[in-house]
């Protein structure tokens, strides 16, 4: 028999570095799951993404098991990273903060292929253009 998922609870946490401080701790305290063996397993799945947030969605069971789905960072983050910048632009249209080529964008499109909608490549690729205009991000060719 399916176990019956009684909660769901999304956080986004610091890869490698969940304590059971909030929001960790009263997040999975209520839903009663033990904080310690969460972010004992947390911080050693994705202690190879040191720093990065990284969106999760745990499936908390009537049993008190839970699952953890991990996401990639938001495509912002990505960019921002890729882009080497603090924040985008207040004013997308007239200040651009950053230019990224068609190759970044595709790295990041990749990086996100797995959380996206997009069904090819390319696809992903005028969805990170999208937010990178968004930003003030220039894409140059």
């Amino acid at each position: 028999m399916a176990k019956k998922i009684v909660k769901t609870i999304k956080l986004q946490i610091p890869g490698g570095k969940a304590m059971p401080a909030p929001p960790v701790g009263p997040a999975l305290g209520q839903a009663g799951i033990n904080i310690g063996e969460f972010t004992k397993k947390f911080n050693e799945e994705t202690k190879d993404k040191m720093g990065e947030i990284i969106p999760i969605l745990i499936d908390v069971f009537d049993d008190r098991s839970y699952k953890i789905t991990y996401h990639e960072p938001s495509a912002t983050y990505l960019i921002k990273k890729e882009a080497g910048i603090e924040s985008g632009s207040g004013t997308n249209l007239t200040k651009k903060v950053a230019k990224l080529t068609k190759a970044q964008i595709l790295k990041v499109a990749e990086r996100k292929m797995p959380d996206l909608t997009a069904a090819s490549p390319e696809a992903a690729m005028r969805i990170i253009e999208g937010s990178c205009r968004s930003m003030g991000v220039e894409v140059t060719k």
